[in-house]
């Protein structure tokens, strides 16, 4: 399954093109896409879809969804289990 999941933007790369940033979801970092969102600000929350933010999103709705898809379990079949993640990528190298 392929979500559209709120994440905070923690940083923001001008110097590429398309703009890019990386989003915290809950606790996994991951790089997206932020040209559809281009007057974003670090701190402010984004819906992201296959690595593209879509739209702008309020925090109590974000940490509001972020909650709700732990609970159910879709963060972890979204992204998998950081640490586990991290392990395999270092026995990869």
């Amino acid at each position: 399954m392929c979500l559209a999941v709120p994440g905070k933007v923690v940083a923001i790369d001008d110097s590429t093109d398309p703009l890019t940033g990386l989003v915290d979801f809950g606790g996994v970092q991951k790089q997206a896409c932020l040209e559809y969102v281009r007057d974003v600000r670090v701190g402010e929350y984004v819906i992201v879809h296959v690595g593209f933010a879509l739209q702008r999103l309020d925090e109590e709705s974000a940490l509001a969804s972020l909650r709700l898809f732990e609970e159910l379990g879709l963060l972890e079949e979204e992204f998998g289990d950081a640490w586990e993640q991290a392990a395999k990528e270092a026995e990869a190298q």
